[in-house]
């Protein structure tokens, strides 16, 4: 599944260019994601905890980052498996930022594979409502981070480890509510 998402954030591209280049700085602004471990080549290991009502998941992996500061560009590859529930994981992720007046613009793409259980959720429109909420969460963490007082790297990624899980219920209505919008937004007026 691809999913193509964009936030503005109301810094410079330069802050937010620097921010991205730390790993476990972005992986605490990311909800339920805890990095493991960063390896010197380009290889980042961690977890990622995922919860759709009664279905949760804990899918550990590895991605590897790139990064092009020329084209304030960079791409993640990245694949991860849940041991316990058996599904697995694979995605491609790309990511540009650009200067706006005043504030900086990202846009994201993904492509997303899953395989064994959590799959289902995909077939219905869950695990894209849930990125759309993740993507959300993020920015609004980007932002507040990079509103604060620098603080040495790591101090912080112990409280959001597992933080802010992606709500059943929140994701389901926000399903419901493109649903509506759909079915009533073209009706002519």
């Amino acid at each position: 599944m691809k999913i193509t998402q964009s936030f503005t954030v109301a810094r410079p591209a330069d802050a937010v260019w620097t921010f991205f280049q730390d790993i476990p700085a972005v992986a605490a602004c990311l909800p339920g994601a805890e990095l493991v471990e960063s390896g010197a080549d380009g290889i980042q290991r961690g977890k990622v905890g995922v919860s759709l009502g009664p279905f949760r998941a804990s899918f550990e992996g590895e991605a590897r980052v790139t990064a092009d500061a020329a084209n304030r560009s960079g791409h993640v590859e990245g694949r991860g498996i849940d041991k316990r529930g058996g599904s697995h994981s694979r995605m491609s992720l790309d990511y540009k930022l650009e200067e706006l007046d005043r504030s900086t613009r990202v846009d994201i793409e993904v492509d997303l594979t899953l395989s064994g259980p959590i799959a289902q959720f995909g077939r219905i429109g869950l695990v894209t409502e849930a990125a759309n909420m993740l993507v959300g969460e993020f920015a609004r963490n980007l932002d507040a981070r990079l509103s604060q007082a620098p603080q040495p790297r790591g101090v912080d990624a112990a409280l959001h480890r597992g933080r802010n899980r992606i709500s059943a219920v929140s994701v389901v209505l926000a399903v419901i509510r493109a649903k509506f919008k759909i079915l009533f937004g073209r009706r002519p007026r």
